[in-house]
């Protein structure tokens, strides 16, 4: 078999008695790494060690693993304003986290026949989500209905970065902000205090200042 060690340096062709020894001298073990080879190729290495950062490699890929997932968002094709705006704001909150966005235009009866209101009304949608997303299938028709698929600008991972760096500036500002008031609550109680000293007390204080300076 030929031998790697357990830095990756090439040891050769060795016997197998010879490799165990070794492996028993450094207390490591022999794992075959290439059984398909000629030779085998083994390898010295702590196999605990490496099946422990093995999976501790596999969870960390698994939490920065981000799945787009398709939202829907329905319309009739007479819909009304308010309807229509706050639809139109849930596609944006969609799009926004690195969502899809399905938009389907429901017909009923005779709206069958005019398919350039449902285009009309689909395009749109698009124009109107234009910043956070852009058209990937235009609209086409699907049994009874239009549909319309429409991606997003950000991948997931960037719009979860942009929410993270959002959430720290709108904790450093609110924290500013507190700073801010404690200032000027204290001097507003430093001024209160002084114009409450009787004429007296604030002839002491002034002379107190001028010793000090």
């Amino acid at each position: 078999m030929r031998l790697v060690g357990p830095n990756g340096e090439q040891v050769g062709v060795v016997p197998t008695e010879d490799a165990l020894r070794l492996a028993g001298e450094a207390d490591l073990d022999l794992v075959e790494v290439a059984p398909n080879a000629k030779p085998p190729v083994c390898k010295l290495m702590d196999f605990g060690k490496f099946k422990y950062e093995a999976a501790v490699k596999a969870r960390e890929s698994r939490k920065n693993q981000t799945n787009t997932v398709l939202k829907e968002v329905r319309f009739r094709l007479k819909i009304d304003t308010h309807d229509y705006e706050t639809k139109t704001g849930h596609a944006l909150r969609f799009l926004g986290a690195g969502d899809k966005v399905k938009a389907i235009i429901q017909f009923r009866g005779r709206e069958q026949q005019r398919p350039e209101l449902g285009i009309r009304l689909l395009n749109k949608f698009a124009e109107d989500v234009a910043e956070v997303g852009i058209v990937e299938s235009t609209p086409r028709i699907d049994g009874r209905n239009m549909v319309m698929v429409i991606g997003p600008v950000k991948t997931k991972a960037e719009a979860k970065a942009d929410a993270r760096r959002a959430q720290k500036d709108q904790t450093r500002t609110r924290g500013n902000k507190q700073r801010v008031d404690t200032e000027g609550n204290e001097a507003e109680l430093n001024q209160t205090l002084a114009d409450n000293l009787s004429d007296e007390a604030k002839a002491k204080l002034e002379q107190a200042k001028g010793s000090e300076d």
